[in-house]
């Protein structure tokens, strides 16, 4: 019965264990829990629920909800309105409901004489990445809206009725928003769903963008696999959103300082340097002298006299002493030297 772990699994995030589900309901009869959540804390339930007005009321889920605030109700209604949340989940239906208050992990809505909750993450402009404030202030606007919503999780025992607003929403809404959404310089999380010669794909939660190979990291990377694996999580930074062709540019080693731009103050022309070779080719042999910095042995500064091929003078791996011969930070070039040791 519960969507709500395939919809966060789809998404990627994940739901929150029974464990936490009730110490968050014990948290919720103390004063205290009106204090900012940790970071990344997905309430998943009524707690500290505050009016339109900013009035806040404490208690539990199910007294928030549909447990003994309902007790005066008509138990003939309450069956009724069970069977037909019971129908509407069954048969995956999009229900207008309207806000009728907050709290710090989301947002309550009525269904009939049923109260359910909308968690942050599960809305369309999710206001889970603001600071408590501004998160709070989001979630107080939306009192009085009415929202498509789908139910992703009940429990007639528990009271318990979890609905969703990004389930409601078409693919083409989702990738719609989402494009609307980002810009560039954005940091996003995603989860990694290909990997191919030239990069990896990351859905960001309803759209794909791609990890070109020469933005997964500042030093050499032969193939994505050796920097990723499908099903990985990741922080990306967006370079660029192509909203016309629905395409969006994402990196790795831009969340990361570029190690070339302080290159020529901590190397100087003819110093003496240790590195590792990384690859050989016809015209010479790279070597890595730190993460993310590489420099060219040209097949001239290999060594004094005839050889038929670099590799009859060094091969990967082999860890070697070279001279920096020069030095371009703007075009990220290094040359050395094994010759002139």
């Amino acid at each position: 019965m519960n969507r709500e772990f395939e919809l966060c699994k789809e998404l990627g995030e994940a739901p929150l264990e029974e464990e936490y589900w009730q110490a968050l309901l014990h948290e919720g009869e103390n004063p205290a829990s009106t204090a900012p959540p940790l970071a990344g804390e997905e309430v998943w339930c009524g707690l500290g629920v505050e009016s339109g007005a900013g009035q806040a009321e404490q208690g539990s889920y199910e007294e928030l909800g549909t447990g003994e605030s309902n007790s005066h109700l008509d138990e003939v209604q309450l069956e009724r309105d069970w069977q037909l949340a019971q129908m509407s989940f069954e048969n995956d239906e999009i229900l207008n409901l309207e806000v009728t208050g907050y709290n710090r992990g989301g947002l309550l809505v009525q269904f009939n004489e049923l109260q359910g909750f909308v968690p942050a993450s599960q809305l369309a402009d999710s206001p889970n990445h603001l600071e408590y404030e501004a998160r709070m202030a989001r979630l107080a606007s939306r009192v009085g809206d009415v929202l498509p919503l789908k139910i992703i999780d009940m429990d007639k025992d528990r009271n318990r009725l979890i609905l969703s607003e990004r389930a409601a929403m078409s693919d083409e809404e989702q990738e719609a928003r989402l494009l609307a959404e980002l810009c560039e310089g954005d940091i996003k999380r995603g989860r990694v769903t290909n990997l191919c010669s030239f990069g990896a794909f990351v859905d960001l939660g309803g759209i794909e963008g791609l990890i070109h190979v020469s933005e997964m990291s500042w030093g050499r990377v032969g193939h994505p696999s050796d920097v990723l694996r499908i099903g990985d999580e990741v922080e990306v930074y967006v370079i660029n959103v192509n909203r016309e062709e629905k395409k969006i540019g994402l990196s790795l080693k831009r969340l990361q300082p570029d190690p070339w731009a302080t290159v020529e103050e901590r190397y100087q022309v003819g110093q003496l340097v240790q590195g590792t070779i990384t690859n050989v080719v016809s015209f010479g042999a790279f070597a890595r002298i730190e993460e993310g910095v590489e420099g060219l042995i040209h097949i001239s500064e290999l060594a004094e006299g005839n050889f038929l091929h670099p590799r009859n003078v060094v091969k990967e791996g082999d860890v070697v002493t070279a001279r920096i011969l020069n030095i371009d930070s703007a075009n990220h070039r290094l040359g050395l030297s094994l010759r002139r040791i």
